[in-house]
Formats: structure tokens, sequence, C-alpha cells
């Protein structure tokens, strides 16, 4: 068969600086592989090299949301089916070796399989630009978070004047009274003004980012709102979580092809979990952890000031439900909801 009129598939082990690809045929034999820099030259040389071999049907890419976005992203201009592949299992790689040609075939025949069948997310749309907020968004929550936890570590072992102002109390009243404290900058070698110091300093760095929060809430908020205004008015639903509802389903909700799909991706999907003549089902929990906790504050909120909720949850309790089995009934609920107003924000961004 000439090489023009055969089909191949491709697969891509991506790093920072470089990736390893490799070409199969329709039978899964190696026909070839090589290395190309991670630059906008290097994806055009590594398409002509693949379709040198044949006619391309499919790519199978690793890390379709970190190194490997630029290349789905320049594939799939180039219309080109890309598929998202999960990195070998471990068993697999025991077996097997790692290096990035093994890989690099490894994501080829999981396409060819059918192993592999994840659309990547176009990241070309605000959903992308709500991501990389919510980025560092967070990232600034968690150093504040760390910054009161040295505060208050520092606050329990301080000697007794500054442990008996500053315990006891809200994390903002906290903030402003180590903000006001002072100290001899000539007597840091004394613990008294050494703790002082470093209480100031990071009551500084509380202020600091709280601020930069603020800034980031602002500027979120109005792309949520416009970008899914069906999903921001469920019940329960506010700016972040329906930013990181959002984040979850990407520029292309197509790719969730149903609503039983979001539900799995979200962890909130029952799976068979069945033996011998015991018939049960367990929920699943891998999928996108921030949307999970995003359904957990959706349900908390129904719970307690929706009343078609609460009528449920009295039913269900007095059903011999536990609060834990409730809440999982609930994400599933929730998901239907979730799911119709994603699909209806989405539609009508792209008419």
């Amino acid at each position: 068969m000439a090489a023009k009129k055969r089909f191949v598939i491709g697969g891509v082990d991506t790093h920072r600086d470089t990736h390893h690809a490799a070409v199969i045929d329709s039978t899964g034999g190696l026909l070839g592989d090589a290395e190309f820099p991670a630059t906008t030259a290097g994806y055009a040389d590594l398409l002509a090299w693949m379709r040198s071999f044949g006619r391309v049907t499919a790519v199978g890419v690793e890390g379709t949301g970190s190194y490997g976005a630029g290349l789905a992203r320049y594939l799939t201009s180039k219309k080109i089916a890309v598929v998202e592949v999960d990195r070998p299992d471990r068993r697999a790689r025991r077996a097997q070796g790692k290096s990035d040609p093994i890989d690099a075939i490894a994501a080829a025949r999981a396409t060819l399989a059918g192993t592999a069948m994840g659309t990547p997310k176009t990241r070309t749309g605000p959903v992308e630009a709500i991501r990389a907020l919510r980025v560092a968004r967070r990232g600034a929550v968690k150093a504040r978070t760390a910054a009161l936890n040295q505060m208050r570590g520092l606050v329990a072992a301080a000697p007794e004047p500054l442990r008996a102002h500053l315990t006891r109390v809200s994390a903002a009243v906290l903030v402003s009274r180590c903000a006001a404290l002072t100290y001899d900058p000539a007597r840091l070698h004394e613990p008294e003004h050494a703790t002082a110091a470093a209480l100031v300093g990071l009551a500084r760095r509380v202020t600091t980012l709280t601020e930069e929060i603020t800034t980031l809430d602002r500027q979120v908020t109005p792309i949520v709102q416009k970008a899914a205004p069906h999903t921001t008015a469920l019940f329960g639903v506010g700016p972040d979580v329906a930013a990181q509802l959002l984040t979850t389903a990407g520029d292309n909700p197509d790719r969730l092809h149903s609503e039983a799909a979001l539900a799995h991706l979200c962890g909130a999907a029952p799976i068979p979990a069945s033996s011998g003549r015991v018939r049960r089902h367990r929920l699943h929990r891998g999928g996108d952890r921030g949307a999970n906790h995003a359904l957990h504050t959706i349900a908390l909120c129904r719970m307690r000031y929706d009343q078609r909720t609460r009528a449920y949850l009295q039913r269900r309790t007095s059903e011999g439900l536990s609060k834990q089995e409730i809440l999982r009934c609930l994400k599933r609920y929730i998901v239907r909801d979730v799911y119709t107003a994603l699909v209806a924000d989405f539609t009508a961004l792209t008419t």
C-alpha cells in the first residue's frame, strides 16, 4: 500500500521543551518515532513527519492540559482528531519500562485500541480566561491560609502578654491586632519583640493576599456571569461555584456527551460494585475533585434553604438513609440541573 493511501495513528509524549512522537499503522505496527521541539515550528515539523507515513486519522497526546496544550491546539487547527491520553498505569510501566519512545508508542496504541477516548479542552474561549484567573486566586487563598495558620501557631507559643491579647479571637480580629503591634528593632533578640515582628509581617502578608483575592474575584465575576447566566441562576450556585463548573466542562462542552458523563467527571456517578449474589453500587471516587466540591457546596446550600430539598431530606431520612448517602443522591440530581444549564449557556455562546 502506498504511503499516501495508508492510514496511520500518532502518539505523542509531551515535555516542557521537547515532544517525542511515534507513528503506527492500522495493525499497531511501529512505523517510526522522533523528537521535536515544543515550538510552533516544531509542531509543524511533527505533523509533516507524521503525514510522511500516510494519512493521519488521529493523534493521541499526553498532557493536553499542560505541556501538550499548545500541540493539541495546533493539531486541532489543522483538522487532526486529537485524543487525550492518560499516562500508562504503574503495572504497565513495570512490565514494559519507561522512556519517551515507549510512552509515545503506548499513546498511539491506546488511541488505536480505543482505550483512550477523551476529547481535550480547546482552551480558546472565556472558560480558559476564567481558569487562568482562578489559578491565581487559588494560590493566593492557599498562601493566606498558610499565613493565618502560622499566626495561630506563633500566638499559641507566644510570651504571655502577647498570647493573652491575641488568643481566642476571629481571624479578622487577629490580623488587625497583629498589624497594630509595636516592637523594638534593637531588641529582636528577645522572644516577645521577635514574635511581635513576625506577627506584624504575617498580618501584612494576609492583608496583601486578601486584597489580591478581592481583586481577582472582581475580575472573574463579570466574565462568569456573562458566560454562564443559566448556571449562575441555579439555586445555590454563586460565581465561584459556577467558575469551577465551567472550568470542569471547558470551552467545548460537547466533549461531555451526556449528563451521565458529567456526573462521572464530577465523581458523582454510581458505579457497579457487585459480586456473586450481592448487587450494589458505590460512589465513583475519581473525577474532578474541585467539581465534586462545587456540587457539595450546592447540596449543602439547598439542604439548608431550599424547601424542596428539605422535604426530600426528610423523606429519605425516614427511609433510613444517612446524611452522607442523601448527599450522594443530591449531588447526582444536581448534576442534571447543572448539565442542562451548561448546555444552554454554551449554546448561547456559540450562536
